[in-house]
């Protein structure tokens, strides 16, 4: 089995993802949505476009909110800190648990050994989310949107080849992010390419005055660009980073389109919408009474310029 493949065993049946199948169920069926950093408000439709594609497509596969669909909405905040949110998230006796981000996935598979968890994540088996990618085991499936860790130092090659001057680089992170296999494999890539990469700081927890009160730090710095790191938290301050890196100037290299919607210069990763309908389409199998789920991991580049 390729390395792009993951499988989340949830019982012992198996089948695989129906989409356009709209089947209306005959009980009330709970989700609870877990997100790091995004706030409640912004998990609907009408607020952030990830939630709002993710809502609509479970709509379009039969199950609506208010209808035959209760959604719970939990955030940490930024904050890092999951043990008493996921003791709520449990406690609230969902039917699944849709999870977004690699963190708060391993945080609820410590919680619950029973309740269904369709996650977003990065490398599965590099993070523990599954045990191995033929025989997984646990309650955990969804899909994987690292397409290699090679992807970070790609990031950084773009930047330069869209600022071919640009000699001084920061990595904005945190001290995690710096230390982790996405910021090692930007520095090896910095020193083959002669570029001189640093660490831009962003305190925990990541909250907006965090992000700011780093730009303020980089505004003291000589620099060429940047390269933006923590992609969850990122992507849900993606307006306001984009609006920091304009108030300073410096050209900057994102992670997914959406922040390159949002007015950022460019973008380089897979295809965060397709990951979300895959996702979607697993919880509907499992509130229909699936039993295992098989997911891909997302293989497409998507590059915005």
């Amino acid at each position: 089995m390729r390395r792009r493949e993951f499988i989340g065993i949830i019982g012992g049946v198996a089948m695989s993802p129906i989409a356009g199948r709209a089947q209306q169920p005959a009980k009330m069926k709970r989700l609870a949505l877990a997100d790091p950093a995004l706030k409640v408000a912004d998990m609907r439709i009408g607020g952030d476009p990830g939630y709002t594609l993710g809502l609509q497509e479970l709509q379009r596969l039969g199950y609506i909110e208010g209808q035959n669909l209760i959604i719970d909405r939990f955030s940490a905040d930024g904050t890092r800190e999951y043990g008493d949110l996921v003791a709520k998230i449990v406690s609230a006796h969902p039917d699944v648990i849709f999870a977004l981000g690699t963190s708060i996935t391993l945080a609820l598979k410590a919680a619950t050994s029973t309740i269904p968890i369709v996650a977003i994540t990065g490398d599965p088996i590099r993070f523990g989310v599954v045990s191995s990618l033929s025989h997984p085991g646990g309650n955990v499936t969804g899909v994987s949107v690292d397409a290699g860790v090679e992807l970070w130092g790609k990031r950084l090659e773009l930047l330069a080849e869209a600022i071919p001057k640009a000699r001084n680089v920061l990595f904005v992170s945190t001290q995690a992010g710096w230390e982790a296999a996405g910021g090692k494999e930007t520095r090896e890539v910095a020193q083959r390419l002669g570029i001189a990469l640093a660490h831009a700081p962003v305190s925990t927890p990541v909250t907006e005055q965090a992000y700011s009160d780093a730009f303020q730090a980089i505004q003291r710095d000589q620099a060429d660009g940047l390269v933006i790191a923590n992609i969850t938290i990122a992507y849900a301050h993606r307006f306001l980073l984009v609006k920091l890196a304009q108030q300073i100037g410096l050209p900057t290299m994102f992670v997914f389109r959406e922040q390159v919607e949002a007015g950022g210069l460019m973008s380089y990763s897979m295809d965060h919408k397709n990951a979300i309908r895959v996702a979607i389409a697993q919880v509907a199998e499992i509130f229909r009474g699936g039993n295992q789920a098989r997911c891909r991991m997302s293989k497409g580049r998507d590059t915005s310029l």
